[in-house]
């Protein structure tokens, strides 16, 4: 099992920044892939970053330029840093880590993200 604890989401104005951290625990030998997704009212979770124990990201088109994921070395924890924020990024949102090995997924809490215009 792999615990997963998100921080710092908030209230932020338009224009603002904010940096998520989620830290995992438990049985994280073998993981490879660590990820952001958010979901807002109404709308279905997608992806925001991600990135692979190789080094490897991917995001979102509405995100890139914006924000970026980033890990410790040890890949226990995962950041994502999200500048120019704007209203539409509103969302809570939930760290993933993948054991692709196993086919694992593990899922944080989530954290709110709110933007005011």
């Amino acid at each position: 099992q792999v615990q997963l604890v998100e921080s710092g989401g908030g209230l932020v104005q338009a224009g603002g920044s904010l940096r998520l951290s989620c830290v995992a625990s438990g049985s994280i030998f073998g993981v490879n892939v660590m990820n952001w997704y958010r979901q807002a009212p109404g709308k279905q979770r997608e992806l925001v970053a991600g990135l692979t124990s190789g080094g490897s990201t991917n995001y979102a088109d509405s995100v890139k330029a914006r924000f970026t994921i980033s890990r410790d070395n040890a890949m226990n924890t995962v950041y994502l840093q999200m500048n120019s924020l704007r209203p539409e990024d509103t969302a809570v949102y939930y760290c993933n880590v993948r054991i692709s090995a196993l086919l694992l997924d593990y899922w944080g809490q989530g954290t709110q993200v709110t933007v005011s215009s």
